[in-house]
């Protein structure tokens, strides 16, 4: 289950960083603490399907695509963190 919460927050900082916003401004969009998502992105915590929805929402995506892991974006990121 771990390994799915690290993709998910790979993927999550990912989409955020292309759209352009910190975790502040991200984090205040979504009415979660910039401490959450960051424990998000870090896969270290899970949103809830509250959040999830919420995170879709400001990111102008579909939930499932949060859940979509190119292996190449997921690797470039692992090395840059």
């Amino acid at each position: 289950m771990a390994h799915l919460r690290q993709q998910f927050g790979r993927r999550l900082l990912f989409i955020r960083q292309q759209r352009g916003l910190t975790q502040e401004g991200f984090a205040e969009l979504v009415g979660i603490s910039v401490d959450f998502l960051s424990l998000i992105e870090r896969g270290i915590n899970a949103p809830s399907f509250e959040t999830l929805e919420q995170l879709g929402a400001r990111l102008e995506v579909p939930v499932a695509e949060l859940f979509t892991f190119d292996k190449s974006v997921t690797v470039l990121r692992t090395r840059r963190i």
